[in-house]
């Protein structure tokens, strides 16, 4: 019982994220002259871009690279998900956990999402399409 109000109220707090965030598109702010480059990224070099390291912030999911710097107050320094930033953020999307348990090592592969179950896999889908129909895709992640 406990963990149903528990995950009822992640679920409303992620919901209500999204909802004040729908206003803003920053692809029709974006500048449309210069489509931005696509890298390769490994783990190393994507985690530069944290918005501290550099002002940009980025963060992957299932290796797609997106640029996230329009919602640096979400995605970076003293941001609800700055533990995503510049790094891979499947599994905590995944399992809806800010926790910095759920994030790989910068020094270990990549993660495999071995043993996520079937809703866990939808949450990760859903998060994956709202990332694409909100931001720009900047590269992929992918193993040194």
């Amino acid at each position: 019982m406990i963990y149903t109000i528990i995950l009822i109220v992640v679920i409303l707090y992620f919901v209500s994220l999204i909802v004040r965030d729908i206003g803003s598109n920053p692809l029709a702010e974006a500048d449309s002259t210069e489509p931005p480059a696509q890298t390769d990224f490994v783990p190393k070099t994507l985690c530069k871009f944290n918005g501290k390291d550099d002002p940009k912030v980025y963060l992957a999911i299932e290796g797609v690279v997106f640029d996230v710097t329009a919602g640096k107050g979400f995605y970076g320094p003293g941001g609800p998900y700055e533990n995503f930033a510049g790094r891979d953020a499947s599994r905590g999307l995944a399992l809806n956990s800010f926790d910095p348990a759920v994030l790989t090592s910068l020094d270990e592969p990549l993660d495999t999402l071995e043993g996520l179950s079937t809703e866990e896999r939808e949450s990760l889908l859903n998060w994956k399409s709202h990332f694409g129909n909100k931001y720009t895709v900047v590269g992929t992640l992918s193993n040194p």
